[in-house]
């Protein structure tokens, strides 16, 4: 098998596919998380604090000189980031929880017997016709043995 050969075949199995769908989305999501922490959570925290903008909170470590750019410690994008993490994680565990629940759900909800084919309601049928007739007179399909009377 050539490696091109086994490199397809690895790419285009479904756990590779889920996978990468999944990366993609986590990342639109991830994009989603930032927007709504920076655009909507910070400004009315950084407010309550007294009107702060936490990603413009930093530390001049060493001001600028001449054309080399002044060195800072950005806190205030490091704080907005945990406060990233900690919505998505958090978004993560309820939807872990949700689908969890689900399949919990599903695990305990009680299956339906198979609905019978038309070959197996014939064959139960006709074992209903043969008990009846078993009831009413015997059926003798063989020659009784030599000794044995019916």
């Amino acid at each position: 098998m050539s490696v091109l050969s086994e490199f397809k075949a690895f790419a285009v199995k479904g756990n590779v596919v889920d996978m990468a769908v999944g990366i993609i989305i986590g990342a639109a999501f991830g994009k989603i998380v930032s927007s709504f922490v920076g655009d909507v959570i910070m400004p009315p925290l950084g407010l309550l604090i007294g009107g702060v903008d936490f990603s413009d909170l930093a530390i001049t470590l060493r001001p600028a000189e001449g054309a080399a750019p002044a060195v800072v410690l950005a806190y205030g994008k490091f704080i907005q980031t945990v406060i990233d993490f900690i919505i998505v994680a958090f978004a993560i565990f309820m939807g872990v929880k949700a689908i969890n629940r689900l399949k919990r759900e599903e695990a305990k909800a009680p299956t339906l017997p198979p609905t019978p084919t038309k070959e197996e309601l014939l064959l139960g049928e006709i074992r209903d016709i043969l008990k009846e007739q078993n009831g009413k007179a015997p059926v003798v399909t063989t020659a009784p043995a030599p000794g044995l009377q019916p």
